[in-house]
């Protein structure tokens, strides 16, 4: 019974949130989440990223050793990707994104923190802060068809993960003021993308179910089997073992529509959704099994 109060301690107030933003994205069909968007690129990713990697109490060791575990994961969700479109014979430059780059941060790390504190949340940010960095750069660069290195200059959130590496490097104490402010910049951006999120899952639309379907099938169901498989190879245990399993789970990430919006052709951009929307629907049923498991061997 404890196990299952633990499960939606942690499930509910993920799930709440996302409700609420469904709620008013139902009510208001023309919400622009543009300022969420803009707000967590600029600021509210950096910010979370330096509160979760220097607060946590995760050593340097313990963070590059899960970043080593991420680089592993993600290109194996990468080769999934490029089997599952290579056989569909979809465009696998362009559509290959959603595949290996899951929702680790809207709702990978809020899952992990209620789920194992500010050391699962200090572990969820190593794996976090390797997808978001590549967001802002193999995403744009794969949905262009176009190595552009601006891009990599101009994103805040490779310099703050790289801030934050180099204060675990060396044992600094990031001042108070300044943990005070990311928590607060980070926290509310947590917010702001679930329900962001909701409101995105009535904007964005099915164009194609059953490729979708096939799709989606990669990413939450293949995705913790190999976030399963990772953990047994390496003998992992513990927080970081159940961390990494529900990291593995997360639906694809709704920045690579934004991005791929941008960037791709609109039959592009529909397959993209298309995926974002029956993963996530998807993931309301295979996240709470991972986490279950999760908690169950890896606590």
């Amino acid at each position: 019974m404890e196990l299952y109060l633990k499960l939606l301690e942690v499930l509910f107030p993920v799930f709440f949130i996302v409700g609420i933003g469904y709620f008013i994205g139902k009510k208001n069909p023309k919400f622009d989440t543009k300022f969420i968007t803009n707000y967590s690129s600029t600021f509210g990713a950096p910010a979370l990223f330096i509160f979760a990697i220097t607060s946590s109490g995760v050593t340097y060791e313990t963070f590059s050793e899960y970043f080593i575990y991420s680089i592993i994961l993600l290109s194996s969700f990468a080769l999934t990707g490029v089997l599952f479109l290579f056989f569909m014979k979809k465009d696998i430059s362009r559509e290959l994104p959603p595949f290996f780059l899951p929702n680790t941060g809207n709702i990978g790390i809020p899952m992990c923190l209620f789920a194992y504190g500010t050391l699962g949340m200090g572990v969820a940010s190593a794996i976090s802060s390797l997808v978001v960095v590549l967001h802002f750069t193999v995403n744009i660069f794969l949905s262009k068809k176009k190595f552009d290195l601006n891009t990599i200059i101009k994103s805040p959130t490779i310099y703050a993960v790289i801030i934050s590496i180099l204060f675990l490097y060396f044992e600094f104490k990031m001042p108070v003021v300044v943990l005070n402010t990311v928590m607060l910049l980070g926290y509310t951006m947590i917010v702001l993308i679930l329900m962001s999120l909701g409101i995105s899952l009535t904007q964005l639309k099915v164009f194609s179910l059953k490729s979708s379907i096939i799709s989606s099938i990669g990413r939450v169901v293949i995705g913790p089997i190999i976030g399963f498989t990772l953990i047994k190879f390496f003998n992992l245990s513990g927080f970081g073992a159940g961390v990494i399993l529900i990291q593995s789970s997360m639906p694809s990430a709704i920045l690579t529509y934004l991005i791929a919006s941008m960037h791709s052709p609109k039959k592009i951009v529909d397959n993209i959704s298309s995926m974002i929307v029956v993963s996530t629907l998807m993931s309301l049923i295979t996240v709470p099994i991972t986490v279950f498991i999760a908690l169950k061997y890896f606590a």
